[in-house]
């Protein structure tokens, strides 16, 4: 079930999200019953617990991720984008069994995403500061390695022989 959950979180907007359609699946509910509880509870969900798109915003998500349209039965309201904060606060005014129990899971793999990018940020961060110090020792060296590059490309010259003068 949670890769389920991981599969639907999505990355808009610089923040990891879940689709309110989505999220009211996770939750049991038909997503106008969670989006009527939002809008009945909005002083709940300031811009960082839920945010929706403009209109161009949306056609641009229609025309790239499929999402249905309104002209074929789709939605004809903005889709709302709950992180990992609104989700929560999503499962309080729903207040069901499913949606407290769906919630703790929505949490988890929120978290365990935000650990995986906070290593890759690591690991980022620590291969920077390799290439500084090789980049940093080369330059600091650059007249000894110069000078053994020349050296060896006399060893690689076959020797000088010195011809004998015949005669006096």
């Amino acid at each position: 079930m949670e890769h389920q959950v991981e599969s639907k979180i999505i990355s808009i907007k610089g923040q990891r999200v879940i689709l309110d359609s989505d999220l009211a699946q996770l939750y049991g509910v038909s997503t106008m019953r969670l989006n009527e509880q939002v809008t009945r509870n909005l002083r709940r969900f300031p811009s960082d617990f839920m945010f929706s798109l403009s209109f161009q915003e949306v056609k641009d998500l229609i025309s790239q991720n499929a999402i249905s349209s309104s002209l074929h039965g789709g939605r004809r309201k903005p889709p709302r984008f709950f992180t990992e904060y609104g989700a929560v606060m999503a499962a309080n005014v729903l207040n069901s069994e499913v949606a407290i129990d769906a919630s703790i899971m929505i949490v988890r793999v929120f978290v365990r995403l935000k650990a995986i990018a906070q290593e890759h940020t690591d690991l980022k961060t620590r291969l920077q500061m390799l290439e500084q110090k090789v980049a940093k020792g080369f330059s600091e060296h650059a007249e000894e390695l110069q000078e053994i590059r020349f050296v060896l490309a006399k060893l690689e010259q076959p020797p000088e022989t010195k011809k004998r003068q015949l005669g006096f």
